[in-house]
C-alpha cells in the first residue's frame, strides 16, 4: 500500500513538473514573439490580410459585373482599401526605421525601440490613415456616389490637388524615408562586414575577396528587393493619378490598382521569409508538428533580417 502511495505521488509530481516546464515553455514563446521587429511584422500582416480578404475580392466584383451594393458600399470599399493601403506602408516605413536602428545603432536599439514606444507608433499610424482619408474622401463621405454617371458604376473622382497632396504624403514622403535609411543601412552594413573581414584578410586573402564579395552582393540583393518591389508596385498608379482625374474609369485601373494590391501579397515574401525562425514557423505548420503537445519545445530562435551582409 505504502508502494502505490509513493508512486501516485511521484507520478503526480512528475506529472505537475510537466505542466509547469509546458506553461514556462509557452510564457517563454510568447515573451520572445513580443518584440518590437514582430510587433511591426503583425501590423503588417493585418493589413496585408485584409487586402487579400477584403480588397482583391471586391476589386474583382467591381471590374467584372455591375455594382450592386449601392454607393454607400461603393465609398466605403475605397475608403477602407486606401486607409488599408496606408497603413500598410506606415509599416513599411517603420520597419525602415526599425532596421535602421538595429544596423546603425545597436547598442542604443534596445532602449529606443521599446516594445510600447513601437506599439504606440503602430496605433497611431494606423489612427493618423484613417483620419487622414475621412479629409480625403470629404465630399465621398457627404455625397456617396457623386462620381458615378449612371446606376451600377463604383467610380471615384479625385481633384487635382487631392492628388497632388496624396502623392507627397501616401507616396513620395513615405518612399523618401525608405530609400535614405535603406541607404544608410547598406552603407553601414557594407562597412561592417569590411572590418569584419579585415582580420580575415591576414589568414588568406583569395578567401576575404570572396567572402566579400558574397557579402556585399547579399547585402544589396535584399536592399535591393525591399525597395524596387515598394517602387514597382507604387509608382506607375501615383505617376498615372498625376495626369488622370477619374482614375477609377480608366482602362488602366484594373492594372493599377492590382499592382498596389500585389504589394501586399509581396511583403510576407519580402519582410516575413527573410526571418530563418519564421520559415521554420511555416514548415512546422505546413507539416501540421504545430499540432504536437510538444510543439512549444521545437525551437524558434527569433532573430532579426539578414541585412549586414
Amino acid at each position: 500500500m505504502l508502494i502505490v502511495k509513493n508512486y501516485t505521488c511521484t507520478w503526480q509530481c512528475c506529472d505537475c513538473n510537466y505542466c509547469l516546464d509546458k506553461t514556462t515553455n509557452k510564457v517563454n514563446l510568447l515573451s520572445q514573439l513580443q518584440k518590437p521587429t514582430n510587433i511591426l511584422l503583425l501590423s503588417l500582416a493585418v493589413s496585408d490580410f485584409l487586402v487579400g480578404f477584403l480588397m482583391i475580392p471586391v476589386e474583382i466584383i467591381r471590374n467584372t459585373v455591375c455594382w450592386l451594393f449601392g454607393d454607400i458600399l461603393c465609398t466605403a470599399y475605397y475608403y477602407v482599401a486606401c486607409v488599408v493601403l496606408s497603413a500598410s506602408n506606415g509599416n513599411i516605413v517603420l520597419i525602415s526605421v526599425d532596421r535602421y536602428v538595429a544596423i546603425c545603432d545597436p547598442l542604443h536599439y534596445t532602449t529606443r525601440m521599446t516594445v510600447s514606444r513601437v506599439k504606440y507608433c503602430v496605433w497611431v499610424s494606423w489612427l493618423l490613415s484613417v483620419f487622414y482619408f475621412i479629409l480625403y474622401f470629404k465630399d465621398e463621405l457627404i455625397q456617396p456616389g457623386r462620381s458615378n454617371s449612371c446606376i451600377g458604376e463604383c467610380e471615384l473622382s479625385i481633384s487635382y490637388i487631392a492628388g497632388t497632396v496624396d502623392l507627397f504624403v501616401n507616396f513620395l514622403f513615405p518612399v523618401t524615408i525608405i530609400i535614405v535609411l535603406y541607404m544608410r543601412v547598406f552603407v553601414v552594413a557594407v562597412s561592417q562586414a569590411r572590418a569584419m573581414r579585415s582580420h580575415v584578410t591576414a589568414v588568406t586573402l583569395q578567401l576575404s575577396v570572396n567572402v566579400k564579395k558574397k557579402s556585399e552582393l547579399k547585402a544589396a540583393r535584399t536592399l535591393g528587393i525591399l525597395v524596387i518591389a515598394y517602387l514597382i508596385c507604387w509608382c506607375p498608379y501615383y505617376c498615372y493619378s498625376v495626369v488622370e482625374v477619374n482614375l477609377t474609369s480608366t482602362p488602366y485601373a484594373y492594372f493599377l490598382f492590382f499592382l498596389l494590391y500585389f504589394n501586399s501579397c509581396l511583403n510576407p515574401v519580402i519582410y516575413a521569409l527573410f526571418y530563418p525562425w519564421f520559415r521554420k514557423a511555416v514548415k512546422l505548420i505546413v507539416s501540421l508538428q504545430i499540432l504536437q503537445p510538444d510543439s512549444c519545445e521545437l525551437g524558434l530562435h527569433f532573430t532579426t533580417l539578414p541585412l549586414r551582409g
